[in-house]
């Protein structure tokens, strides 16, 4: 086997025959190579080179693992197929947040103490005393494989086909209350919905809405589509967003300063705050139920998307019926006073 093409679509031949052939040495040097043409790789080199490299990925040790997975993200944000590239990234993830969940649980029974911060750096010595090399490194290398997946998870049809999300969610979850650690943009990229039905009911016009959200990563960016949709529509009265502060909504670069619509309110009455996740939004009789209230102060904040790579909508399918829209209000109890 030869070594040593020139460029990117060179290491990455080198180091996917390298690691199949389970050559260290050369694996390594290849591994430097990667980090060091990446840069200047040109678009059919990422484009080959994402899905090669994400095939490869399981056989990598866990060390250089996750940067591999960074570099495949960084391929697939560049045009490489982010649905070849998946598979092997969010089984790398999963086995990751499994790794750092045994990490975190060996912190706790030999000692405790304050967690070290996973900065995707070597772990230190006591950390692999206390944990074992591989769980060390699963947590080590969390922040990493959170840029790696969102960089997947941007995309509906690796949405649409990752049936481990909850899986995902469960074994994150855990990570962060033993740990005290959050990584938030994991937490939302695995809850994004897509082609979701929201019914929107209108209390103060005792008017009700179907829509349909779809790639929407918050609910600030949430709370400005609905209020495109149906104040923008001219279908509520209130303050509409400007086209600009809906288009960085959907899919425009950029943010703009807006201003708050709405209070959201679940049907039992809490607030459903614009840090969360339309996710949040309870789920009643098969559909998710959300209220808006007028809002009960102003608020700004600057509109655009919670992942910038990824594109997300509010789509207006139709107002309900006068009849339709009074069963739904049936489930709705007044709204609470916001306390947070």
């Amino acid at each position: 086997m030869i070594f040593g093409k020139a460029g990117f679509g060179g290491a990455v031949a080198d180091f996917e025959a390298a690691v199949t052939a389970q050559d260290t040495k050369r694996s390594g040097k290849a591994f430097v190579r990667l980090q060091e043409t990446f840069g200047q790789a040109r678009e059919p080199e990422l484009l080959d080179g994402g899905p090669r490299l994400a095939a490869v990925l399981h056989q990598v040790p866990p060390g250089p693992r996750a940067v591999v997975a960074v570099l495949v993200g960084a391929c697939v944000e560049r045009g490489a197929d982010a649905e070849r590239c998946a598979p092997g990234v969010l089984a790398g993830l999963r086995r990751a947040l499994e790794q750092a969940l045994v990490f975190c649980e060996a912190w706790v029974a030999t000692g405790g103490g304050p967690f070290p911060v996973p900065d995707g750096g070597e772990p230190g010595p006591e950390a692999v005393e206390r944990a074992g090399a591989e769980a060390a490194v699963g947590w080590w290398s969390l922040p990493q494989w959170e840029m790696a997946a969102v960089a997947m998870l941007n995309h509906p049809g690796v949405r649409r086909a990752a049936g481990f999300r909850g899986e995902a969610l469960r074994l994150l979850g855990a990570v962060e209350r033993a740990s005290g650690a959050e990584f938030t943009s994991l937490a939302h990229a695995l809850l994004v919905l897509d082609d979701e039905p929201l019914v929107a009911l209108h209390r103060s016009s005792g008017t009700g809405y179907l829509l349909r959200l779809s790639g929407i990563g918050d609910n600030f960016q949430l709370h400005t589509l609905l209020a495109d949709a149906l104040i923008g529509g001219g279908h509520v009265a209130g303050h509409a967003p400007s086209s600009q502060e809906a288009a960085v909504c959907r899919e425009t670069p950029g943010q703009v300063e807006t201003v708050g619509s709405f209070d959201l309110v679940a049907p039992d009455g809490d607030i459903i705050w614009n840090e969360g996740a339309p996710a949040d939004i309870p789920v009643v009789d098969g559909v998710r139920l959300l209220v808006l209230d007028e809002p009960s102060y102003r608020r700004t904040w600057p509109a655009g998307r919670f992942f910038p790579g990824m594109r997300g909508d509010a789509l207006l399918e139709r107002a309900l019926e006068p009849e339709e829209a009074e069963r739904w209000y049936a489930h709705v109890s007044p709204a609470k006073e916001a306390t947070g």
